[in-house]
């Protein structure tokens, strides 16, 4: 997958989770909770469809890597370089 790619899973699954927001506007490197409405579950709702859609471990420790959607791409890119 490309770094596009992931962006767009990754958009499409907040959408998914909240689909009142305007995720055209999201600043890759802003904090996600200072831009959209997302709360703990949210959030958690979001690393568990990474997981569940590409079948790859995150571990709790690493959830901090999905503040931005930047470092959240980053992190995921090496994990689906072969999908």
């Amino acid at each position: 997958m490309t770094r596009d790619d992931i962006k767009d899973v990754v958009l499409e699954i907040i959408e998914d989770i909240n689909d009142e927001e305007d995720l055209s506007k999201i600043d890759g490197d802003k904090a996600l909770r200072d831009q959209i409405e997302l709360d703990s579950m949210d959030f958690l709702d979001i690393v568990m469809e990474l997981r569940k859609r590409f079948q790859i471990q995150i571990p709790e420790e690493d959830y901090g890597n999905f503040e931005t959607l930047n470092k959240s791409v980053n992190y995921l890119e090496p994990l689906l370089a072969d999908k």
